[in-house]
């Protein structure tokens, strides 16, 4: 049996309703795997996973908060009652809020931090209250890979996304805990990883870099001059990297953060 294979594997995807979760949802449906998609809006959901269905039966849909305690725990239920085991959790619930960052007339002194909070409980909370609940079942198989959703703004600077930032990076510093934190007490079978993704247009940040005729922002222009293939990714190319955490092939592969951004970490800009 190939490595790679991925057949039958029980993924959930929070965040799966949204445009990179969704990508990922598609792909690793057409590959074998069983999907489960947790999103926050009904229509969403539901009009995701009508897509799934179309493409194969084994897929489901969970609407609430991965803020919700209760919620992940009636879905864990729903799961392991379905299926009998979770494999694979990718944690890609996550965002942005507008008093979380920086516009180009303020500074850090404009901060709000309120908002501040909301984007760090999104990113962070959402992150490791997935991944207590799942993980927990993983735990007791012995078996069973977490991906987590890292960014470029967790490695260097990315000005104006200051919350976020903050978010993501405390994202790396968990994904390694949590990877020892499980391989040191539960065995070689429990894996933690995350990817990091460089710039890809999504609904969240489209007016921030392209004008209204398709054409860059600033920001926009800046991010593709530093970006060495000169692009911004597609969504499906996050997918190959998902499915090799997900197989067996990464198996003695655990704390590590992936980059995936066309050689924006590697460049100095020089």
């Amino acid at each position: 049996m190939s490595l790679f294979n991925i057949k039958n594997k029980v993924v959930i995807i929070t965040g799966g309703s949204g445009a990179l979760g969704g990508s990922m949802a598609t792909y690793l449906l057409s590959q074998g795997a069983k999907i489960a998609i947790l999103g926050q809006t009904p229509a969403k959901v539901t009009s995701k996973l009508n897509e799934l269905k179309a493409l194969n039966n084994n897929a489901l849909g969970f609407t609430g908060s991965v803020l919700d305690k209760k919620f992940l725990e009636n879905v864990k239920e729903d799961i392991l009652n379905t299926w009998g085991h979770i494999d694979v959790l990718i944690n890609g619930a996550g965002g942005n809020m507008p008093g979380a960052t920086i516009s180009e007339d303020q500074t850090i002194f404009d901060l709000k931090m309120d908002d501040f909070r909301k984007v760090s409980e999104l990113n962070l909370d959402g992150t490791v209250l997935p991944s207590i609940i799942f993980g927990e079942v993983m735990a007791k198989q012995g078996t069973g890979s977490i991906i987590n959703i890292s960014s470029m703004a967790a490695q260097s600077v990315i000005t104006r996304v200051a919350g976020y930032s903050a978010s993501k990076a405390a994202i790396d510093n968990f994904t390694k805990w949590m990877a020892v934190e499980l391989a040191l007490k539960f065995g070689e079978g429990l894996r933690v990883n995350a990817i990091a993704p460089g710039f890809f247009i999504g609904e969240q940040n489209k007016k921030l870099l392209t004008n209204t005729d398709g054409s860059y922002t600033n920001r926009g222009e800046t991010i593709i001059k530093n970006t060495p293939m000169k692009r911004f990714g597609e969504a499906e190319e996050l997918n190959g990297a998902i499915h090799y955490l997900c197989a067996e092939a990464s198996k003695f592969v655990t704390g590590t953060i992936l980059p995936i951004d066309g050689g924006f970490s590697a460049f100095s800009g020089v």
